[in-house]
């Protein structure tokens, strides 16, 4: 196990971090991670990049070795992963260019595998509250400072993917009070509780999902549009993880989680 502080899961349109990091292949008991991590240092601070699509963004949501990934950061020492994702907004008010930092996720994946508890050894780990407060907490002022529009808390929902979902199912998830739509939050997040690992996600909102069409104002989600925000907000999504990277190694001893065991 390595000394690494902070560990990044790029999303969809993230796929390096800094050109100043060198590229390491690892191998885990669960298979090879997405790509090779990428190592460096950043402030101070020791940092793993991973982009969990693959560079090239071959490896489609449901076919991500999420435990492959979170053990590889494990391996790695990380005790602290930053994780930004592309994601839908479910709610008008929630508008693309906003960053959503999750509190809670509501599965609706399928076939994923989703545990390192698989015996002999078996372990039951709740998820009541998946998210680090304390990461979540310092997402939120930073982001604010720097001038984005921050919504403090919010429940995604994770689908299956690779597909977007159909109007009916979108209202759905819409009426029953859920603010954001996502294909990858789901194991990724949960695993990263299994091995005691702080986890945070700032969902950038790169569209409106498809039940809110009947708002003349939006337009429903394409994949051209996801890619096309993100890009236009990628450094601002750069900005805010390398200033959390510099806070967390500047207060490194006031970051101690009693609530992801770190």
């Amino acid at each position: 196990m390595e000394n690494i502080d902070i560990g990044i899961f790029g999303g969809s349109g993230l796929y390096s971090f800094s050109e100043d990091f060198e590229e390491r292949e690892l191998d885990t008991p669960y298979g090879k991670p997405s790509g090779p991590v990428s190592i460096g240092n950043c402030g101070g601070v020791k940092v793993a990049f991973l982009p969990r699509h693959g560079k090239e963004h071959h490896l489609p949501p449901h076919l991500i070795p999420y435990r492959a990934n979170i053990y590889a950061m494990k391996q790695l020492g990380v005790k602290k992963i930053l994780a930004p994702t592309a994601s839908g907004s479910l709610k008008a008010e929630i508008k693309p260019g906003d960053f959503v930092i999750c509190d809670q996720f509501v599965d609706r994946t399928s076939g994923r595998r989703d545990t390192f508890f698989e015996g002999p050894a078996v372990r039951h780990i709740s998820s009541a509250y998946p998210y680090c407060p304390e990461l979540r907490k310092l997402a939120a002022e930073i982001g604010r400072s720097q001038g984005v529009t921050i919504h403090e808390k919010g429940t995604v929902v994770v689908i299956q993917g690779p597909r977007f979902s159909t109007v009916a199912e979108s209202r759905w998830y819409g009426k029953m009070g859920w603010e954001v739509i996502n294909m990858t939050q789901y194991p990724e997040c949960y695993l990263a509780r299994e091995l005691g690992i702080c986890y945070v996600n700032i969902s950038l909102i790169t569209d409106f999902d498809a039940g809110l069409e009947g708002d003349t104002r939006i337009k429903p989600v394409s994949e051209q549009e996801v890619f096309k925000v993100f890009n236009e907000n990628n450094e601002k999504v750069k900005t805010l993880l390398f200033e959390m990277i510099r806070q967390i190694g500047a207060n490194a001893g006031g970051f101690a989680c009693a609530h992801c065991g770190q």
